[in-house]
């Protein structure tokens, strides 16, 4: 009996010890894994990056746009779209009124909630490729055009500008001229928001007014995008890169604008004050003629620009439909008005021209800076089919008015000037009707299928119309392929094709 029981007990003290064994040889439990996470508070795409309690989302668009009678990913030609458009080479061999751009961005939206509210920042950005008159794929570029912190009401980097109230973008592919919204490449800025409730909000900025060529008056970043015209240099009216003369940029555009946000849509009004000083009387040469400084310059000017518009959501009962309009006049501060701020110069059929010219101001030996006024007017609808197609119709108007203080420095006393230089250099001599006041519209239908919410493919159409400066006859030297001779000075039309196709994620 005694073996009996120390077997027993034997055997189990060696269970014992192997179970205690084989105890040891567990794998110690894991920790749990940290999955992502959906963020519901700032709609759909956001997802708490693991570890934080911020919210990511990463957006992307690739595009594929042909453009006829365009170029430089949608202006029209002969509307400050350069090269050899210009200088009388709109012709068969000089000009390719084909041309294609690829673009691909990459969005990142960052957003953290603070005792202060949302902490955001936002960068866009992206590659394209395009070939514009001809030219190669040397065109491959790297750009952004948002970059901006958003905290306790600031915004701060690369925006769209605050006075900005409609963007014509949602309606077309044409990098239209009628309207100056930023939109498409932003501007440097650092604004103040207010919410004051139930929709209505109110903005302080400082902006860019002419530093880059992506400023509120775009165009010749080397001339600081003021464009302001000394006519006392040897080229009395050539109002391109060579005789812009203004001081350099010292102070940012002041924006102010009140805006209401509802259901039904949204409204506006922006005001800004713009930099509008000139460089220093010369008599000849260039702005950068030696002892320049010794000349004296006129005193300071400021230009202006005050604006209203709205955006009605589901016009007439129409679920989708969107209808609005915007108005804006500005004296010194033209790409307020309009981002076509460059020459315009169109060649017609035969011995035919249309010009204009765009500045904030023009002055001469011993004068004040004359503002140039411009206004303008556009307004877009866009009716929704059905949940695959859709078509728009969008247009405006731009007039440019110097008034009589620039015209006569222009034309001289009773309009016996001296010769009037193309934006092209090549002077106009002969004059009939030295005004140099001119206007444009454009008027453009899009229509788009969306066989899956993220592909857009679509054509949209555009006519654009140069109301000209100095309608009448004048005679022209020899320019580009266009001989020399007596021109009839009158106002030409253009059509214009685009196509696009385009696959978001997450826009």
């Amino acid at each position: 009996m005694r073996m009996v029981k120390s077997l027993l007990l034997g055997s189990a003290a060696g269970l014992v010890a192997v179970a205690g064994a084989q105890a040891a040889d567990l794998p110690v439990k894991a920790k749990p894994v940290e999955y992502v996470k959906v963020c519901s508070l700032y709609g759909a795409g956001f997802w708490y990056v693991p570890g934080t309690d911020t919210c990511l989302k990463i957006g992307s668009y690739i595009r594929e746009q042909v453009e006829w009678n365009a170029g430089n990913g949608g202006a029209v030609i002969g509307i400050g779209t350069g090269g050899d458009v210009g200088a009388g080479r709109f012709t068969r061999t000089d000009t390719s009124q084909l041309s294609i751009r690829t673009r691909a961005a990459l969005t990142v939206d960052l957003r953290t909630q603070t005792e202060y509210g949302t902490l955001r920042s936002y960068f866009e950005g992206g590659f394209q490729t395009s070939t514009l008159n001809g030219s190669a794929p040397a065109n491959d570029v790297v750009y952004f055009d948002r970059g901006f912190i958003q905290f306790a009401g600031l915004t701060a980097g690369r925006i769209r500008s605050y006075f900005d109230i409609n963007s014509l973008a949602p309606y077309g592919y044409v990098f239209q001229k009628i309207n100056g919204d930023t939109g498409a490449l932003g501007l440097w800025g650092i604004a103040y928001t207010a919410q004051f409730g139930n929709g209505f909000s109110g903005t302080i900025s400082l902006e860019d007014g002419g530093s880059s060529s992506q400023g509120n008056n775009a165009g010749q970043s080397s001339a600081r995008g003021h464009f302001v015209a000394n006519l006392s240099m040897a080229s009395q009216f050539g109002l391109g890169t060579t005789s812009l003369d203004n001081e350099g940029w010292k102070f940012p555009d002041v924006v102010g604008a009140l805006r209401i946000d509802q259901a039904w849509g949204y409204a506006q009004i922006s005001a800004a004050l713009h930099d509008a000083s000139a460089g220093y009387y010369q008599t000849g040469g260039t702005a950068l003629a030696a002892g320049i400084q010794n000349n004296g310059h006129p005193s300071d000017a400021w230009g202006w620009a005050v604006s209203g518009g709205f955006t009605l959501n589901d016009v007439l009962g129409m679920k989708g439909d969107t209808f609005g309009l915007q108005g804006v006049y500005t004296v010194g501060a033209s790409g307020y008005a309009t981002r076509g701020t460059g020459a315009y110069e169109i060649y017609g059929g035969g011995m035919s021209a249309a010009f204009g010219w765009m500045t904030d101001g023009v002055f001469t030996t011993g004068s004040s800076v004359a503002l140039t006024s411009v206004w303008g007017i556009n307004g877009a609808y866009q009716h929704i089919w059905n949940p695959k197609w859709r078509t728009s119709i969008y247009g405006g108007y731009v007039e440019v008015d110097y008034g009589g203080s620039a015209t006569t420095m222009i034309c001289g006393v009773g309009g016996a000037g001296g010769p009037v230089a193309a934006p092209s250099g090549v002077a106009l001599t002969g004059v009939s009707n030295c005004s140099p006041n001119y206007s444009f519209s454009q008027l453009a239908s899009r229509t788009q299928w969306n066989p899956h919410p993220d592909l857009d493919i679509g054509v949209d159409v555009m006519w654009t119309h140069l109301n000209t400066a100095f309608a009448g006859t004048a005679t022209l030297a020899a320019n580009g392929a266009r001989p020399g001779g007596v021109y009839t000075i009158s106002d030409q039309d253009i059509i214009s094709v685009f196509f696009r196709i385009q696959r978001n994620f997450l826009p």
